[in-house]
């Protein structure tokens, strides 16, 4: 189960012959409307409402989730600037979105986006393409949630932030979720991620940047790590098991 996320990069030049738009481009749709804000946990649209418009992040992030019946919520994804949401074309919405930190969005239509897409072919390849691309993000994270261990699933997490990220260090990994947003996210305890944090902490594998950020120290253990091909010999020796106990959740 997987958000539907769509990257949006930069427009190009206007091109004659566009009809309705000054440019051939996704991102023009949403570029003369209105800037909204939201503030930390508001809320975008919730889950089964009608899906009435099509969203651009233009600053922040913000989680997307589903409630079960039990009230336990599943986080199915983070979304960043120049992300798309609410694009799955369904009547009604398929998890509600929150924000994480302050964030800045456009709103568009969703009868007149279909409409713009419906008549230019070549926004039509364009969102093929943004489909194709959430298609193999729904993949990873079902790859993310099949690893074994803890630290496997902690590791590939970071290095898919870091790959989404807009830091301008490369070392960087900004978190601006909770740890809890994490364990949701990753099928795990808020009290495994914590142990599992500390543990490649103690590994040298990466540092605290911040309070809401994360160095990497070194890279290809961590790459290594994320793969299941670097066993337990990254560990210092009081970080081997029996003081950090590695369980899933």
């Amino acid at each position: 189960m997987s958000v539907q996320v769509l990257s949006i990069k930069d427009g190009h030049a206007a091109t004659a012959g566009s009809v309705g738009l000054p440019s051939a481009d996704l991102s023009c749709l949403f570029s003369r409307q209105a800037l909204e804000r939201f503030e930390p946990g508001e809320a975008i649209f919730w889950e089964g409402d009608e899906a009435t418009h099509i969203f651009e992040v233009e600053d922040g992030m913000l989680r997307a989730l589903r409630l079960l019946g039990d009230g336990r919520r599943i986080i199915v994804g983070f979304l960043r600037t120049g992300d798309l949401l609410g694009v799955s074309l369904k009547e009604r919405y398929l998890y509600t979105v929150e924000a994480i930190s302050p964030v800045q969005l456009r709103r568009f239509p969703r009868r007149r986006f279909e409409d713009e897409v419906a008549r230019d072919p070549r926004l039509q390849e364009q969102l093929f393409s943004k489909l194709r691309d959430e298609m193999t993000a729904a993949q990873d994270q079902a790859v993310l949630l099949s690893r074994r261990s803890a630290e496997e699933k902690l590791a590939n997490f970071l290095l898919l932030m870091k790959e989404r990220g807009n830091s301008e260090h490369r070392a960087i990994v900004d978190l601006p979720m909770t740890r809890l947003d994490i364990a949701n996210y990753l099928g795990m305890t808020i009290e495994t991620v914590s142990r599992t944090i500390t543990k490649l902490a103690n590994g040298g594998i990466i540092a605290a940047a911040g309070r809401r950020s994360i160095k990497v120290l070194k890279m290809e253990p961590l790459r290594l790590l994320a793969e299941g091909d670097e066993g337990e010999h990254w560990m210092p020796p009081l970080a081997r098991p029996g003081r950090y106990a590695s369980a899933n959740a």
